[in-house]
């Protein structure tokens, strides 16, 4: 290898990696049982690697033909400055174990091979638009100002199970003694051009447009700031069961138009935050079984949002929950998944599974914050009846009725009342039934005892009070007892009433039956 010397001296440490890099071999540093690499500020000059003699090597050209592939392995160092590799092209494989690395590893634009900084206690990770070949690992480190992925493109898998993140407006500056500054270089002034550098300052993960070809595994991740994934698209599925997400002043996870084979979110995931999924195609799971999320406002946003399946089990919701205009194969709930509101106007859903009863429906599509809207209630409709649950599909339709009456006026709701108590809105014509089979009863008894004198006394007839009021409540008279017998007294109103009662069943039951037709078309 063709390597010249940049440098006039080297520690104990930089002597061993130099003399070890041709081969890849490992340099192990760790002393004994001080493998905590976040103590790492205070080991000595045996254990101190310059990140320039690591870039150096990570820089340098193979020319002598030899078969060995050479790489930068160490663990248990203490790497000083900034670990500046941006927009390198590095055909080595990185791998740092147990290492304290005081300044940025910046990978900006660089074109690597696997990069792995596991158990590591690093001050802050950039690696925007970088493409890296195979695996980029930071598994069970710490990073304090942040990790940049924005735009990156990962061949392999993206390794960020047990990592401990803080944002760059909170972090302390790890290089220097406690309680120092950053120096200005290292100090974090949000994206080139961005005028509200506080909002970038409480994202952890800046991930936005970042492209996955393997599993994401963030799980078990602690995270006192965001994680923004906007438009990131992962092939293989992002996994962040026991992850730990607290956000103050954006949403825990942002990650609006986010594409995934799979996303669990639950098994133990936790977010003080909003997470927000808007726009999301998920093309199997979207899982939120066992997950704790909290929000003033709205605690989880997935509106807009397809996915193969959504299961809505959490262990606790505490804020709303929004699907409206959402689309699943199936939807996996249970009432207790929405404590605080729901909206739904626009969702639409293939199947429902989950210990909830139609009254339990009913009232899950009743806490929808934004009041009535039909939408709901006729996907709700069309499912039952597409599993074969008609009489369910009725008292959904019917149940929207009277929802709908809440909204009108007065006279609007006089007249609802009327159709819902005749007839069920045409959902229950049974009720016409029973309120004819009543009318008709009484009016046979009443005429009965005060039979109506005979029109017309030059033919003789037969009264019959049953035909008579039977005649009386159909409204247009088929028998022809109307006009040849007239009541008398009192029953004179009786008989007005039987009138009026027969034609108001009747325009009740042509109601209702328009409405059962047009119901029966709702999607």
């Amino acid at each position: 290898m063709g390597r010249s010397r940049p440098f006039h001296r080297f520690t104990p440490a930089e002597r061993r990696l130099w003399q070890a890099y041709p081969t890849g071999a490992w340099v192990d540093l760790r002393e004994g049982r001080d493998v905590d690499a976040g103590s790492g500020g205070s080991w000595g000059r045996s254990r101190i690697v310059r990140a320039e003699v690591i870039t150096a090597l990570l820089l340098s050209r193979r020319d002598d033909g030899s078969a060995w592939v050479p790489g930068v392995r160490l663990a248990g160092a203490r790497i000083v400055g900034d670990l500046n590799l941006s927009d390198a092209t590095v055909e080595a494989k990185i791998h740092l174990l147990d290492c304290h690395i005081a300044g940025t590893v910046s990978l900006n634009d660089a074109k690597t091979r696997g990069v792995r900084l596991r158990h590591c206690d690093i001050y802050r990770f950039r690696a925007s638009r970088a493409t890296v070949d195979g695996l980029l690992d930071l598994d069970r480190s710490a990073v304090h100002a942040g990790v940049r992925l924005d735009n990156a493109r990962i061949t392999g898998q993206l390794r960020l199970s047990g990592l401990r993140l803080g944002t760059p407006g909170a972090a302390p500056y790890r290089g220097g003694q406690p309680g120092t500054s950053p120096p200005e270089s290292s100090r974090w002034n949000g994206p080139e051009g961005s005028e509200e550098p506080r909002v970038w300052e409480s994202v952890a993960l800046w991930a936005g447009g970042l492209a996955v070809e393997g599993g994401a595994f963030l799980r078990d991740l602690r995270a006192t700031g965001g994680l923004r994934l906007i438009g990131a698209r992962f092939a293989s599925g992002i996994y962040l069961e026991g992850a730990a997400v607290a956000a103050d002043a954006t949403p825990a996870v942002h990650a609006d138009h986010l594409q995934a084979a799979a996303a669990e979110l639950g098994a133990g995931f936790t977010s003080d935050g909003t997470v927000r999924l808007r726009g999301a195609r998920i093309g199997g799971v979207l899982s939120f079984h066992g997950a704790v999320v909290r929000a003033p406002g709205r605690a989880l946003h997935l509106s807009h949002l397809q996915a193969d399946e959504l299961i809505l089990l959490p262990t606790s919701v505490e804020g709303e929950v929004n699907l409206g205009y959402s689309r699943f194969g199936v939807l996996f709930d249970r009432p207790e998944s929405y404590p605080a509101g729901v909206r739904l106007n626009g969702l639409t859903y293939e199947s429902l599974r989950g210990p909830a009863t139609l009254a339990d429906r009913l009232t899950w599509l009743r806490r929808d914050p934004g009041g009535y809207r039909p939408q709901p209630y006729e996907q709700l409709a069309a499912y039952y009846r597409r599993i074969g649950h008609e009489s369910d599909a009725r008292r959904v339709l019917l149940a929207r009725q009277r929802a709908r009456r809440r909204t009108l006026r007065f006279p609007g709701r006089l007249w609802g009342r009327l159709l819902d108590g005749l007839v069920g809105y045409g959902y229950r014509p049974w009720l016409a039934g029973v309120w004819a089979v009543l009318l008709l009863a009484a009016g046979t008894a009443v005429f009965a005892r005060w039979q109506p004198h005979q029109i017309g006394l030059d033919e003789s007839r037969h009264f019959s009070a049953f035909v008579y009021t039977l005649d009386l409540l159909v409204p247009v008279s088929l028998f022809e007892q109307r006009g040849a017998w007239e009541p008398v007294g009192w029953t004179q109103w009786l008989a007005y009433g039987l009138i009026a009662a027969g034609w108001i069943l009747a325009t009740a039951l042509i109601a209702g039956g328009t409405r059962v037709l047009r119901g029966s078309h709702a999607p």
